[in-house]
């Protein structure tokens, strides 16, 4: 492990003073919260910062659940969140999301804003042995194209990286139109946590737009989004601990036997949460007929492109939306 020295500010105005940043392997202090993934990054000499800066005790860890919608802290838990029943029973997808998310003791020790910045599963992100990683090592190359990528993403990559978005969370927000609220040592700022994500681009290791010395320090969801219909369907190699090959969450407001509106983002296939909008549109007003349902869902493919062993990701893709669609229509 590379030497670093830990720094325990007691207050987040210090903390934001030491302008550490989050989501790139450049930056020389980064922000540490639950540190289940960071921890095994540092383990493994993938991330090799400086200093790291906690923000434990710092951050606000409240849910609140009222007429304005829900506002997470970001320090909150995985497992408090999934646990509160006002967000079990008024936003279903996301407490199904983060319960089909890592295991029992992490889900106790991670926050939701760290859950958020967690880093891609790329094996060849996190195996060092590799030199050409440019997430890890901007402008090495990327092994992944050419290499072993079942694992990798079919949407939003680039000539320089197709590491896929690790985050079941970030996915069933995502669909849920959440905001996140960004504190720095100027104030604070609200962005759509659909652009807190970065694509790959020539630029690979910024993963956000996050600059140094923020931090998320609460997430947002609309009233809205309260009350629809939503299943989380993710597909993985074993049942539990596990990340998704392919992930779709679905949110949908029936008029009727016909569907009203639609909401679904994908996970495991992109660079970042993939909303998938033309399906979306493709399926206002339509009836819960396979059929229909299987041609919205097809459009998730345009755009698509795989790379030898994950091909069968564009496909199992339309399938899982259809099947999270059929599941989130029987619950109307």
């Amino acid at each position: 492990m590379h030497p670093f020295i830990l720094e325990r500010p007691t207050s987040l105005a210090a903390a934001l003073a030491f302008r550490a940043q989050a989501g790139r392997n450049d930056a020389p202090a980064e922000y540490i919260a639950g540190g289940t993934d960071m921890i095994q990054l540092l383990q493994e000499d993938v991330r090799r910062p400086d200093r790291l800066v906690s923000l434990a005790g710092l951050l606000d860890r409240r849910i609140d659940v009222g007429p304005q919608g829900l506002r997470l802290g970001a320090a909150a838990t995985m497992a408090e969140v999934a646990a509160h029943a006002d967000v079990v029973r008024q936003y279903p997808l996301i407490a199904g999301a983060l319960l089909d998310s890592a295991s029992p003791q992490v889900r106790n020790q991670a926050t939701m804003g760290g859950n958020l910045l967690q880093r891609t599963r790329c094996p060849y992100f996190r195996d060092v042995g590799y030199a050409a990683c440019n997430k890890r090592n901007p402008g090495s190359g990327c092994s992944a194209i050419g290499g072993e990528n079942r694992w990798n993403a079919v949407l939003g990559t680039s000539e320089a990286c197709i590491a896929a978005h690790p985050s079941d969370l970030a996915v069933a927000l995502v669909a849920l139109d959440a905001v996140v609220i960004v504190r720095g040592a100027s104030g604070e700022r609200a962005l759509p946590l659909d652009d807190l994500y970065r694509l790959p681009a020539e630029a690979p290791h910024i993963e956000t737009v996050l600059q140094p010395g923020e931090v998320i320090a609460a997430i947002t969801v609309p009233a809205g989004a309260s009350g629809l219909r939503s299943h989380y369907v993710k597909v993985r190699d074993r049942a539990s601990f596990e990340f998704a090959v392919v992930a779709a969450a679905v949110a949908l407001r029936m008029d009727g036997a016909r569907i009203g509106e639609a909401r679904v983002a994908l996970g495991g296939v992109g660079t970042k949460p993939w909303r998938v909008r033309q399906v979306e549109t493709a399926l206002a007003g339509s009836p819960l007929e396979p059929a229909v349902l299987r041609a919205a869902a097809a459009r998730a493919a345009e755009g698509a492109r795989g790379h030898g062993h994950n091909d069968f990701k564009i496909e199992l893709m339309q399938r899982a939306i259809v099947r999270g669609i059929e599941t989130a229509g029987e619950h109307a």
